[in-house]
């Protein structure tokens, strides 16, 4: 495979979107830390909430509750390191950066959590919109982030999930320029995607969502807003991280944003007709 070095302790592919889930998981393991818009073209990618047993009705309750920013595709029982989405993986080591979590306090942006491993932590695999960046690209829709090469721009708003048992947190969006005359293609194209958030929750003005800077993204880089382009927001899978943040339980695991689980997944099996 023909790479270019990059920072770190491995390469970076030439061709990431070229690359089988397995052969990206692989690279993430061997150390390979960046986020993952692009990569392994045609295969979804996820979010992770990972929780001690006794949180997980809470976080399944809470996902119930706020299906659109937490969608999700798929559960590792308590201790369990692989699954159906990630065969032959390791959810431990196989996800790009990680963020960890402890009373609700960042302590650590590690690329592998087996130090921090117990056998009682359950995995939430959550939908990404990553998943349908494709779609929208194949119906002529450039994505600022991919083009620019940062991270995708994420904001916590001030829409309230509903709370379920301990969780409680904001609503946490992603945000895309697109041409105002594309609007609606992105919002078609996008709804045939429920299962990682579907069409967006918002379009225009971001103050109404209680965004006070497009350029200072709460998580993730500022993206470019091209002359005739406007915000179009989707509902993102760091909402469960920010309610960790909120809610503060003794320990929990996410992905770093942006650095996602690729899964074995096609983005097809997530199309609705």
């Amino acid at each position: 495979m023909d790479t270019q070095q990059a920072a770190g302790t491995s390469v970076l592919p030439a061709d990431p979107g070229a690359l089988t889930p397995a052969e990206a998981r692989a690279a993430f393991r061997s150390g390979l830390a960046v986020p993952t818009a692009g990569w392994s073209r045609g295969f979804a990618q996820a979010n992770l909430i990972i929780v001690p047993r006794d949180l997980a009705f809470d976080v399944l309750l809470f996902a119930q509750r706020n299906p659109k920013p937490c969608p999700v595709l798929g559960v590792l029982d308590a201790g369990e390191t692989s699954g159906p989405l990630l065969a032959g993986g390791d959810i431990r080591t196989d996800v790009p950066r990680y963020t960890v979590y402890r009373d609700g306090q960042k302590v650590d942006e590690p690329t592998d959590i087996r130090q921090y491993w117990r056998d009682d932590l359950v995995t939430f695999i959550v939908g990404c919109s990553f998943t349908f960046e494709s779609a929208l690209r194949e119906g002529g829709i450039s994505i600022a982030h991919i083009d620019q090469n940062v991270n995708v721009p994420m904001y916590r708003t001030e829409v309230r999930c509903e709370p379920a048992g301990s969780m409680a947190g904001p609503l946490v969006v992603s945000m895309r320029p697109v041409p105002a005359s594309q609007v609606a293609d992105a919002v078609r194209i996008t709804s045939r995607y429920p299962a990682v958030h579907g069409a967006p929750v918002h379009v225009g003005n971001p103050h109404e969502l209680g965004i006070a800077d497009l350029a200072r993204p709460d998580f993730g880089d500022p993206v470019d807003m091209p002359e005739g382009h406007v915000p179009v927001f989707w509902a993102c899978g760091v909402t469960p991280q920010a309610a960790v943040m909120e809610s503060r339980p003794a320990l929990a695991i996410g992905h770093a944003p942006g650095h996602m689980l690729i899964t074995d997944a096609r983005d097809s099996q997530y199309l609705v007709p």
